[in-house]
């Protein structure tokens, strides 16, 4: 029962509620919960969701599958009124981390956030795992606590090296779930590769996911737009040869997201930093670049990093996109395909 489509029990037969406040006599299917839960049959878009209010929780468990895998959720997130003054703040966890998701109109038309996305893993032999959503304390108004929805969780393994790219997941194409009717996922500073919901990509300020059903993507499915200005944007690291040269070739664009601008995206490899730039009509767009660079003896950054703050005509805001990120030797041959490709690894 993911988007909660199948609603809680006991409710009253005639009730035109728009909001129902739960007690001892409902039950959520596939759910425990405990505190101030409400169900809002019609939430903004159409769906059914549950409010969080103050000590509000719910709580599901799942059964892992076979032996150490990672786990990626998605969740959609919103408020529970149309005028609330407070971000709405969400603590989601899991055996062995946690992550607070907080709600910020500015970076979505809408009441909706369709997509934050967590990274968590479990280690053969735990076969019970509890995830655990739980509202934060927030604006009084109690419409304004944090609504949730559309919960997706998938397990992801290994990626392959792919034939002429030394970085993994260049292409972005290991992420997170879209929602239906995607809107972009939406991805929190994350320092850690291990943690990161983009797999092998850190992420640095607010970046957003996108796919190529609803926005444009210069290669493959799936692509990077850094959304929240200066100093936002992704950085891995590789081990490389000492003393030996090597070229990183990479896409800029739009997304087809009204985000007209002249974007200025910092790209540093190893101790080599320089500055590309490119206009955006909003209509959706790219261009190749590329630079060569000499390794060092520690392992060598490779990072993306947005220098302007943009928005669409909207008011959200918006940025460049960032997309396959190819690095090979320079003196070794040149790869045949400029993108990577994702393994995940299920177990039914």
């Amino acid at each position: 029962n993911p988007d909660f489509e199948l609603p809680p029990s006991n409710l009253p037969g005639n009730s035109t509620a728009p909001i129902e406040l739960l007690n001892g006599n409902n039950t959520i299917p596939g759910w425990t919960y405990e505190g101030t839960v409400r169900y809002v049959p019609l939430a903004a878009g159409g769906g059914h969701a549950m409010l969080l209010g103050q000590d509000g929780k719910i709580n599901q468990t799942f059964i892992a599958n076979g032996d150490s895998m990672s786990y990626l959720l998605t969740l959609a997130l919103s408020l529970g009124g149309q005028n609330c003054s407070a971000n709405a703040s969400l603590v989601v966890s899991a055996p062995d981390s946690s992550s607070v998701f907080s709600w910020k109109q500015r970076y979505e038309k809408g009441t909706w956030e369709h997509g934050k996305a967590m990274d968590s893993t479990w280690a053969a032999g735990v076969m019970v795992n509890p995830l655990t959503f739980q509202a934060t304390e927030t604006d009084s108004n109690s419409i304004c606590w944090p609504l949730v929805d559309s919960l997706l969780l998938k397990t992801i393994g290994p990626l392959t090296q792919t034939r002429g790219n030394l970085l993994l997941n260049g292409g972005f194409e290991s992420g997170p779930d879209f929602l239906d009717n995607s809107k972009g996922t939406l991805l929190d500073p994350e320092p850690s590769v291990a943690r990161s919901a983009l797999q092998l990509w850190s992420v640095m300020g607010t970046v957003k996911y996108i796919d190529a059903k609803n926005y444009f993507v210069p290669q493959g499915n799936a692509a990077i737009e850094i959304v929240s200005g200066v100093s936002a944007g992704i950085q891995t690291a590789r081990t490389l040869t000492e003393g030996s040269k090597y070229s990183l070739k990479f896409m800029l664009g739009d997304a087809n997201d009204s985000c007209m601008s002249d974007f200025v995206v910092g790209v540093q490899a190893g101790s080599v930093a320089q500055n590309f730039s490119l206009q955006s009509n909003g209509t959706g767009s790219s261009r190749g670049f590329s630079m060569v660079f000499k390794a060092e003896s520690a392992p060598t950054l490779v990072g993306f990093q947005s220098y302007i703050s943009s928005q669409s005509k909207d008011g959200v805001l918006c940025g460049p996109v960032v997309d396959d990120v190819v690095l090979w030797a320079s003196d070794g041959p040149k790869p045949f395909a400029l993108s990577t490709f994702q393994l995940f690894c299920f177990f039914w």
